[in-house]
């Protein structure tokens, strides 16, 4: 009977999970210095009951996030106490920093990439605090200050 009920309770979360898709959604992109190459940033957002998620790739300018371009990945990062979020900045024209005050979790998936003859090193830096961003998730404050 405890199994029942148990398998019964998990099937119910599995579908819930299953019905409220993550959001994906860009939110920041950087240009390298010689504008051939874009770092950009994906904010994931399950639902209400879990935290941001935030996807990191480097591509060619102007093209869509793929998988093939993914390079890091953090989950309920923070820029600030109360600001969501990771900034992206190249220190040079083969080498980008994700940089981040705190975060769950904080993966380099792939720490060089290989684009169109460029190898870009990334790496990433936790504990760097950015006292300007302002507080709540990246997409909100993106739409917030569109309108």
């Amino acid at each position: 009977m405890i199994i029942a009920r148990m398998t019964v309770a998990l099937t119910f979360a599995l579908t819930a999970c299953l019905s409220f898709p993550t959001s994906h959604d860009e939110v920041s992109r950087v240009s390298s210095p010689a504008g051939d190459l874009d770092a950009v940033l994906v904010e994931t957002n399950g639902s209400a009951t879990t935290s941001f998620g935030y996807l990191v790739y480097v591509l060619p300018r102007s093209a869509k996030p793929s998988k093939s371009h993914e390079v890091a990945w953090l989950y309920a990062a923070g820029r600030n106490e109360h600001a969501y979020g990771a900034n992206l900045r190249w220190v040079g024209p083969s080498e980008v920093v994700i940089e981040y005050q705190h975060a769950d979790e904080a993966e380099a998936r792939k720490p060089t990439i290989r684009i169109g003859g460029q190898t870009v090193t990334v790496v990433m830096h936790g504990g760097v605090s950015d006292s300007t961003a302002p507080a709540g998730g990246m997409l909100y404050n993106l739409e917030r200050n569109r309108h």
